[in-house]
């Protein structure tokens, strides 16, 4: 493992809840493109694959944690 996946499993960046996104409308438009076409069962999985392609980007179970509360919370 490198040093700085170890550095972030032992000090992780607390997830940020505040709103973040440069162009939020932007990446709403994206969204909703990239479902374009799609059936609601292919629209779940790539839902599915695009959450799992964002967890491993953040890496941090204790961050990911942190969203699923979240996304719970509403």
């Amino acid at each position: 493992m490198s040093s700085t996946m170890q550095q972030q499993q032992q000090h992780p960046t607390p997830l940020i809840a505040a709103p973040n996104l440069e162009a939020p409308d932007d990446f709403y438009e994206a969204l909703i493109e990239a479902h374009q076409g799609m059936a609601t069962e292919e629209s779940h999985a790539f839902n599915a694959r695009l959450v799992l392609v964002l967890a491993n980007h953040i890496g941090s179970l204790a961050v990911l944690r942190e969203a699923f509360d979240a996304a719970r919370a509403g």
